[in-house]
Parts: C-alpha cells; structure tokens; sequence
C-alpha cells in the first residue's frame, strides 16, 4: 500500500487547482475520498485551504502528472515515500552557563601549560572562546591575566576527556608529520649541496 502525501487535503486542492487529473487520481493520490474531491472542485471543501505544491516538496514530478493526466486509468506514483533519518549525531553547541562561561580563560591556560602540543585554533574550538583570547593567554597579555588560574576544563565539564583525547591525537600526528617533512628537506639540502 502506498503512503499518503505530506498534507492530503492541501496537496489535493493545488492538485485540483493546477492540473487536468480526473477526481478519482487525486482522491486516490491523497488518500481522500473522491467525494471530498469534488467537493474541493466546487469550492464548498477545504475552504481557506491553501494549496501545497507536490513538485516542490519532491513528491511527484511534472512527467508524473502528465503521464496521469494523459491516462485517467493510472494512478499517481509517490516519489519520495521514505524520509532518510541518519544515526549520526549532529554537533550542536552546548549552551554554556554563565557561571561556567568566566572558566574558559582558565581552561585555556590549563591545556597551554599542560597541553603545549595543542594548536591555539584547537584549544578554541575545544574551550569555545577566540583564537586571540588563546595568543594573548599564551603571551600573557591577556586583559585578566593575573587573575587566571589554570582549571582542567574536563573536571569542569566544558567537554568530554574524548574531545581532549582526539584534540592531543591530532596534534601528535601533526608533530610527526611535520618532523618527517622537516628530515626529508634536510636530506634534500644535504644532497643538493
């Protein structure tokens, strides 16, 4: 049995509306007695109803309209009857209380001294504050610099020990990238010369 479209009774009245369908496709399209169809066509059902265009919301397609309006015997296919839902998780930002929100310089201290390895653009991302807050953190001229007190932002719940985790792995893998290509253009030189 095939599914109803998003909203029968609007997609109906546009069906009516703009197309040359016979009652019994559309009534059967949308799940709607042919009755109701016609009833629309009158004027005297859904009233105020403004029509939804099927096209639009990737339902049917015009070739699908014409080839039913050519042949009253066949009826309208639904294209999409099936709404894909992912099992992925969708990154939404966590509000941040501002009670929590006065510890994120301290965090990015934190993970400055006890995470040197760390980029500047990741200890933001991670913490949630600017790139230029992390610079002039790690300069110290950060405007309340010494008021800071460096907070393990994990123990705080600013994010999860995997995030730190990830964040350290893809700093490592960045040193040692960067180190190789270093050693590759010094043998290079060595070579050359």
């Amino acid at each position: 049995m095939s599914k109803a479209p998003l909203m029968p009774m609007a997609t109906a009245v546009w069906l009516v509306e703009n197309t040359t369908l016979t009652f019994k496709q559309i009534a059967n399209f949308c799940k709607l007695h042919e009755v109701e169809i016609q009833g629309i066509a009158d004027g005297e059902v859904a009233k105020g109803i403004v029509g939804y265009n099927p096209i639009i919301s990737g339902q049917l397609s015009r070739e699908e309209i014409e080839l039913s309006s050519n042949d009253e015997n066949r009826p309208l296919n639904i294209i999409n009857e099936e709404i894909k839902i992912s099992n992925e998780e969708s990154k939404v930002k966590k509000y941040v209380p501002l009670s929590k929100r006065q510890d994120k310089p301290d965090s990015a201290l934190w993970l400055i001294k006890y995470h040197s390895l760390l980029k500047d653009s990741q200890i933001a991302k991670l913490v949630g504050i600017t790139k230029n807050s992390v610079v002039s953190i790690r300069n110290k001229s950060y405007w309340n610099y010494n008021n800071l007190n460096a907070k393990d932002p994990v123990a705080m719940g600013l994010f999860s020990q995997k995030n730190l985790s990830d964040a350290i792995s893809k700093a490592e893998r960045r040193i040692q990238k960067e180190k190789k290509e270093k050693e590759k253009s010094n043998l290079l030189n060595k070579t050359s010369n």
